[in-house]
């Protein structure tokens, strides 16, 4: 059995709090504890929503930034490109031959045979066709017969004038009967001359027979047959039912007869050469000279009428083909070219839209020539502006718009 002993004695100071002062208050502990948290809470709260409301302010702006770029049109622009020292002008122009001609009968009759077709080479004087001319050669005989008759009457009045005048010498007649006999002379002789000159018209009219080639060319067209009734024009009362029988043309030279507008009809200059390309040989040029002009604008369509002529010795280009003529003219000062396609039409005249600040601009300009598909521009543009394509005739004053690409003219 153990033994019992007694607890040691507890000296003050030791083990526990004296008696005379009490314990300290636990909860005093937790109430600090909790400040603390609270502290670190709401610290941590204010920095949450401060974090928050920034990026809500970045969203906030993004979508303001993304709402503006939706709203704004993009476009595509394009930088006036400066005027150089010498333009040039494409004008649309016909090729007409040198020498182009409808060839007709000088007689009546019915055609015999035809010696030429589409295509054929002929040299001045080539027979091309012979007409038969029956009832010419009836009135070629008749008219002979009749200069035979007037003949002889002329030779019996020679006789019968040189009679009276001896006769009047001799006092056996009067002057009224030796005047007679001189007058029937002079009217025989006027019936020989008409005789005559009706015999060489006739023997013309049957050398007609032989339509020849007035000058070398081509045969372009031929528009009969043989049998063909051929008449000359006025045989019908009131009208004229001839018919061309042959179309010749000389193609050595092609004329190119082009509208010059009036504001660089006074460019124009003879023996100029100028650059001449056909829509039949793509990619070729040819040379041409400005040979004449009409001289005077045309009242309606304010265009100088020019003839540039091209040499065709190898007979390759056609007559009747489209041309394109291109002019050299002489360029502006300080003025720039911008495509056709950015002109609009407002009332207060033509004008641009330019992109600046990501805003649309309407800008007047003053037009100096107009090159076809391109304008040459002598105010209101420089080359740093970015003049928008193809406008829509809506487009406003300030309206947000956004550059897609930068296009060359």
């Amino acid at each position: 059995m153990s033994q019992l002993t007694d607890p040691p004695p507890i000296h003050p100071g030791e083990g526990s709090n004296p008696p005379d002062h009490p314990p300290a208050d636990p909860p005093s502990r937790e109430k600090s504890a909790l400040t603390r948290g609270l502290v670190i809470a709401v610290a941590i709260l204010a920095v949450g929503i401060a974090l928050a409301l920034a990026t809500r302010a970045r969203k906030d702006a993004t979508m303001r930034r993304e709402a503006q770029e939706s709203a704004a049109v993009i476009y595509n622009v394009v930088h006036p490109s400066a005027v150089l020292s010498e333009g040039e002008i494409s004008l649309p122009g016909s090729a007409q031959a040198f020498t182009d001609t409808a060839i007709y009968a000088r007689t009546n009759g019915y055609l015999k045979s035809w010696k030429v077709d589409i295509g054929a080479h002929v040299k001045q004087g080539d027979l091309l066709a012979e007409i038969e001319t029956p009832e010419v050669d009836q009135q070629l005989e008749q008219a002979r017969a009749d200069l035979k008759n007037a003949e002889a009457n002329l030779n019996l009045a020679q006789i019968t004038e040189t009679r009276a005048e001896d006769l009047f010498k001799k006092k056996t007649i009067s002057s009224q009967e030796k005047d007679q006999a001189t007058s029937d002379l002079a009217a025989k002789h006027a019936l020989v001359d008409s005789g005559q000159a009706n015999v060489r018209r006739l023997e013309q009219l049957r050398a007609f027979q032989k339509v020849v080639a007035p000058f070398d060319g081509v045969i372009t067209a031929r528009s009969t047959d043989v049998g063909a009734l051929i008449q000359t024009s006025g045989t019908t009362s009131g009208s004229s039912s001839a018919r061309e029988l042959f179309h010749l043309a000389d193609n050595h030279i092609l004329r190119i007869y082009f509208a010059v507008p009036e504001i660089y009809a006074s460019s124009i200059k003879h023996d100029e050469e100028a650059m001449i390309t056909f829509d039949a040989f793509p990619g070729e040029k040819f040379t041409g000279r400005l040979i004449r002009d009409s001289a005077s604008l045309d009242p309606l369509s304010h265009t100088l009428n020019v003839e540039a002529d091209v040499e065709n010795t190898s007979g390759r280009l056609f007559p009747g083909g489209y041309a394109t003529v291109h002019l050299k003219i002489p360029g502006t000062a300080g003025a720039v070219t911008i495509p056709a396609n950015t002109l609009l039409f407002r009332a207060e005249g033509p004008s641009v839209a330019v992109v600046r600040d990501g805003h649309v601009v309407l800008v007047s300009i003053e037009i100096g020539h107009d090159l076809g598909n391109t304008l040459e521009v002598i105010n209101g543009l420089t080359a740093q502006d970015a003049v928008i394509l193809d406008p829509p005739d809506s487009l406003a004053d300030g309206e947000p718009a956004r550059i897609q690409e930068q296009a060359k003219p």
